[in-house]
């Protein structure tokens, strides 16, 4: 992992606000609890860690189809999980030897 280090920093991020949406009690556009959508997404976030570090990217489909499904249900006043999913697709990825 030491090798990807601005990838792996990106995904704990992303994952740290995850953990911090959910502590807050954030709620869905909807008013519903976001409680199993944060935990779905933190579960992600952590199963394509350890792909895109393997991999030395992230998959571009994951990265899509996770960033449609999270503007589906995040309130617009809320930009802080976009924002960390953006900071992984600006990641550098990593040089294979």
């Amino acid at each position: 992992m030491t090798d990807k280090p601005e990838l792996n920093e990106a995904f704990q991020r992303a994952i740290e606000v995850a953990r911090n949406c959910r502590a807050a009690g954030m709620t869905c556009v909807d008013s519903s609890p976001a409680l199993a959508n944060l935990d779905r997404l933190e579960q992600d976030l952590i199963a394509e860690r350890s792909r895109a570090l393997e991999r030395g990217s992230v998959d571009k489909d994951w990265f899509q189809k996770t960033l449609r499904w999270l503007v589906e249900w995040i309130p617009e006043t809320d930009t802080t999980l976009i924002a960390a999913l953006g900071r992984i697709a600006r990641a550098k990825p990593s040089t294979r030897a």
